[in-house]
């Protein structure tokens, strides 16, 4: 591990050599098998499925994980899965969800996939990416998993072959006994054949690959990016972007003797690439608690003694995430932990300065995106921290701040501090082949080269990047990204509807939550609690349901009659900070929300009497957006 807690500490690693230069294996099969013989003997991955810190745990060491890869690959192989061809996996946390991941892209392309999505999006996406092969969990109590995915299979008849995961081993008795009797009984009418995850590897040899590695460089995974319009942007990603991401974190931020806890789940990119492939790089030790993560039962409620059972050094987590947990007593001994990496959605000034008091550790923010593989900033760990910020760019990316037009060419770049898009050019980025359909890469790259993030910010003086907004108008909600046309196609849909204009408000917990506002036809009535009734029964996501709904007598549009956004956010900011202040008993309220060109939109706030600053600063501070005094 390498020094990393200044930009110069950063540009002295990119000196040393080029990114060609540094020899790291060309494919994953190779990148476990270098780690394997450093690291055989030390523990790679720990899983438990109950929540109880004294709880049964699986543990596997680097040379097990690579037998059982080893294993896993050959089983996909031998159901005729190609170097071309998809296996899908549709699970929650689990052993076997990271060999799945690795093996998958050892024999093929991996393609994770959400188990929180509904069967016909689930469908849509292996459709898109023709799975041969999907990987999900037998019937198994208090699950809706098997459920959907029987029915995804039944939409995607280019699935032939569904190989189970049992959740039953993991549990002891009289659990384990009481399972058998009380199993959901799924209906299967598919054709696919469906087989015994475990018992079919089993059957495989452990200590060689039966067909020869990849010869080089190649699409290895498909990750999807939202799909909740059922029309999912499919991101390709090449075992160079994956072993890039290994490599930073194994570099700059962990070594072998490291222990990470990741609640996060398997089918996002933070969790499989920044965390896991670091882990890789490294030899650290990572541990998943419960299949469901940070959602699992309990998981909150004895998060501080898992990382006391464990002996935690670093944390991965996200802002919802931190807000709950400063909800509950730091009730164990957690003197192991270093740091926290935070990810996938803004961090509250807040809820970095109350982690800080109730742990006495730092939070360092990072940024990534699925489009470039992951990695393209953090805070230094070790280092300093500029809170609200998303880091420093890291070795070897190329970040620039660049004006650009639809088709992609590049109208002027951004000076020092002045905002514009966030564009992105690193071994990460698939130059010209982002997303899997070819039409979606039409204007995506700035020049030719830059990855449009569709993010705005600025890098200031130091070299810290800043996010102030978004070019493209996804609602992130805890780091789920929803698509508002979603929102606005369904009230759209509604005889008294003229228009919808969907937005993320403002939340100290989710970050945003859904919004929309609603103009009606003329001389239609509706009543919000209809409209509501409407959009409960017609949205396809229950996360993109709005939770506040407004009729408005004329929605701001552009010279063009397009619904013009940024003045809808600006009435949401109002609204929800002077909901928070009142409700706080705060002698505030918003004066106006403006745009200012460093920070985005900005709530100007007035005094209405005697204010208690500290308590102020400590009830704005849970909101993503900037707040200043008007007089």
């Amino acid at each position: 591990m390498v020094s990393f807690v200044t930009r110069a500490d950063r540009d002295a690693v990119e000196r040393e050599m080029p990114w060609a230069a540094r020899g790291v294996p060309q494919t994953l099969y190779g990148f476990l098998s270098r780690t394997r013989d450093l690291h055989g003997g030390r523990n790679a991955v720990s899983y438990q499925i109950l929540s109880d810190p004294g709880s049964k745990a699986e543990t596997l060491t680097w040379a097990e994980l690579h037998a059982r890869v080893t294993r896993a690959a050959n089983l996909f192989r031998s159901l005729g899965v190609g170097e071309n061809d998809v296996v899908a996996y549709l699970l929650p946390n689990a052993t076997e969800t990271v060999v799945t991941l690795l093996a998958g892209a050892v024999a093929g392309v991996v393609n994770p996939i959400n188990p929180l999505l509904e069967p016909e999006q689930i469908a849509g996406i292996l459709r898109e990416t023709g799975a041969k092969v999907l990987v999900t969990l037998k019937p198994f109590p208090k699950t809706d998993v098997p459920q959907k995915a029987a029915e995804a299979v039944r939409l995607a008849p280019n699935v032939t072959t569904v190989l189970e995961v049992d959740l039953n081993r993991y549990l002891t008795p009289p659990k384990r006994w009481i399972v058998p009797f009380i199993r959901p009984k799924v209906a299967v009418a598919h054709r696919a054949a469906v087989k015994d995850f475990n018992a079919e590897c089993a059957k495989m040899p452990a200590d060689r690959l039966t067909f020869a590695d990849s010869a080089g460089d190649r699409v290895a995974a498909y990750f999807h990016t939202g799909g909740t319009t059922g029309l999912p942007k499919v991101a390709q990603h090449k075992y160079s972007g994956m072993i890039y991401n290994g490599w930073l974190g194994g570099t700059l931020m962990f070594d072998e003797t490291d222990v990470l806890i990741c609640p996060l789940p398997l089918f996002h990119v933070f969790a499989a690439y920044p965390v896991f492939m670091s882990a890789i790089w490294s030899g650290a030790h990572t541990v998943f608690p419960t299949p469901a993560g940070y959602r699992g039962e309990g998981v909150f409620d004895n998060f501080w003694k898992l990382i006391e059972r464990w002996r935690v050094t670093f944390l991965i987590t996200v802002p919802t995430a931190i807000a709950a947990l400063m909800q509950r007593p730091v009730n164990a001994d957690v003197s192991s932990l270093k740091t926290a990496i935070s990810g996938s959605a803004p961090l509250p000034v807040e809820l970095y300065n109350r982690f800080k008091a109730a742990t006495g550790v730092e939070i360092a923010e990072g940024y990534g995106l699925t489009e470039a593989t992951c990695l393209v900033s953090c805070n230094p760990p070790m280092g300093g921290k500029k809170v609200g910020s998303v880091g420093l760019i890291l070795p070897y990316c190329e970040v620039r701040i660049l004006h650009v037009e639809t088709d992609g060419t590049v109208s002027y770049e951004c000076g020092t501090d002045e905002v514009g898009e966030i564009c992105v050019s690193s071994p990460g980025v698939f130059e010209g082949s982002t997303y899997t359909e070819a039409s979606k890469n039409a204007g995506l790259f700035a020049g030719g080269r830059f990855l449009r993030t569709g993010d705005l910010g600025r890098i200031d003086g130091d070299g810290y990047l800043w996010i102030t907004g978004r070019a493209k108008d996804l609602i992130i909600r805890g780091g789920h990204n929803i698509d508002p046309a979603m929102i606005e196609e369904a009230l759209a849909g509604h005889p008294a509807v003229a228009m919808a204009g969907a937005i993320g408000q403002p939340d100290a917990f989710a970050g945003e939550l859904p919004c929309v506002y609603v103009e009606l036809v003329a001389g239609a009535t509706a009543t919000p609690e209809e409209l509501m009734a409407h959009a409960e029964a017609t949205i396809p996501e229950r996360a993109a349901v709005p939770k506040h709904l407004e009729i408005v007598d004329e929605m701001p549009k552009t010279a063009v009659g397009k619904v013009f956004k940024p003045d809808l956010r600006k009435r949401a900011i109002r609204r929800v900070y002077d909901a928070a202040l009142k409700e706080a008993g705060i002698a505030a309220s918003v004066a106006e929300v403006y745009e200012d060109k460093r920070r985005g939109l900005v709530a100007r706030l007035r005094r209405e009497g005697e204010v208690d600053e500290e308590r102020l600063g400590h009830l704005l501070g849970g909101f993503t957006r900037p707040w200043e005094w008007a007089d």
